[in-house]
């Protein structure tokens, strides 16, 4: 039987002892289900990467993007669909603003998710077809996982712009239903970081706490939290080390249980979707690996909403596992930032959107 990952065998722990008096015959069951679900999602759990497509996420947008992407017919097709998709011009709003519009989370979700696979587009049209056939792994940062799947074949154009219009709207009604905030710590590693947490929340009440969100490259943590959490943190970043604490401009506390009301119409709008297996490995931000089975990425993604984003893990991995190269597409540079921070050495080509 393939090996489960962490979190399949705390799955499993659980199920096991939420079913304890179960006759012998439904335990059985369970466990063949169980290894045909783990086989299912294991397709790719000998993957050996060497060129990867990289996707931005919320924050990489800024007014005037994607302004030459429409100069190649497949990419202004692409902005095409989405105006009758989305209902308003979302190419219009890439490139003149208003700038707090874009910024939005309803927008910017949306019009990133365009612009990069648009960005593709460019790709394809600049260093042909070989350029998107050696690529043969891709991740996302946050949002970008969804650029990702749609990059690898996993879910349409069309669907990907569904479901990612429906995130970035929902989240904001969870921003807008709760005050909240993020602050990014630079100069400290994860485990102070994750002390600097606990001593915030310690300080703004255990009803208001704060932990990390995005574990982005070392020296470079993004944390979610209350309002009050956020501002001791900024209060007390000095005293832990820290550089310099930077408060994020987003709607709110992404990638933390803030969150939790924006996953129920997403795993409703997930579950309603038609998602196939990759043509090649997706990297997860939930636990920093690729799945196969559909019915797990649909698990993932809703999961994601309220999930730490591992990107450090992510990008660590694939260089481990051989990665020489990779691309990132889409708006801004700030993936290649941070890959450059991990090493600075690899060779991470931007196709700006």
């Amino acid at each position: 039987m393939a090996l489960l990952s962490s979190a399949q065998r705390c799955a499993l722990k659980g199920r096991a002892a939420a079913f304890q008096p179960c006759a012998p015959a439904l335990a059985g069951r369970g466990r063949r289900a169980l290894a045909v679900r783990a086989a299912a999602d294991d397709a790719f759990a000998s993957y050996k990467p060497t060129v990867a497509a990289l996707f931005p996420g919320q924050g990489a947008q800024s007014v005037g993007m994607a302004k030459d992407l429409v100069s190649v017919p497949a990419a202004k097709e692409l902005f095409d669909k989405a105006a009758d998709i989305l209902g308003y011009d979302l190419y219009k709003l890439c490139v003149e603003g208003p700038k707090d519009k874009l910024d939005s989370t309803a927008i910017s979700q949306p019009a990133i998710y365009v612009a990069s696979l648009a960005a593709v587009e460019k790709l394809r049209a600049t260093e042909g077809q070989a350029a998107i056939d050696s690529i043969d792994v891709a991740a996302g940062l946050s949002l970008g996982e969804y650029t990702a799947l749609a990059f690898a074949g996993a879910m349409s154009f069309e669907d990907g712009l569904r479901l990612v219009a429906l995130r970035g709207a929902s989240m904001q009604a969870a921003a807008d239903a709760q005050p909240s905030s993020m602050v990014s710590v630079i100069g400290l590693d994860s485990a102070k970081v994750a002390e600097l947490c606990k001593a915030a929340t310690a300080e703004a009440g255990e009803d208001k706490p704060v932990k990390i969100a995005n574990f982005l490259c070392p020296g470079n943590y993004a944390v979610s939290g209350s309002k009050e959490g956020c501002d001791a943190v900024e209060k007390l970043g000095k005293s832990f080390g820290a550089r310099m604490t930077v408060r994020l401009a987003v709607a709110g506390a992404f990638h933390t249980e803030y969150m939790s009301p924006a996953v129920g119409k997403l795993r409703e709008a997930l579950a309603a979707t038609t998602i196939s297996t990759p043509r090649i490995p997706v990297v997860s931000n939930v636990d920093a690996a690729p799945h196969s089975d559909p019915e797990v990425i649909k698990d993932i993604l809703s999961r994601q909403v309220t999930s730490p984003v591992l990107w450090e893990n992510t990008v660590k991995i694939l260089m481990e596992k051989g990665m020489t190269k990779s691309y990132e597409i889409g708006p801004g540079k700030v993936i290649a930032g941070i890959v450059k921070r991990i090493d600075k050495a690899h060779n991470i080509i931007n196709i700006t959107a």
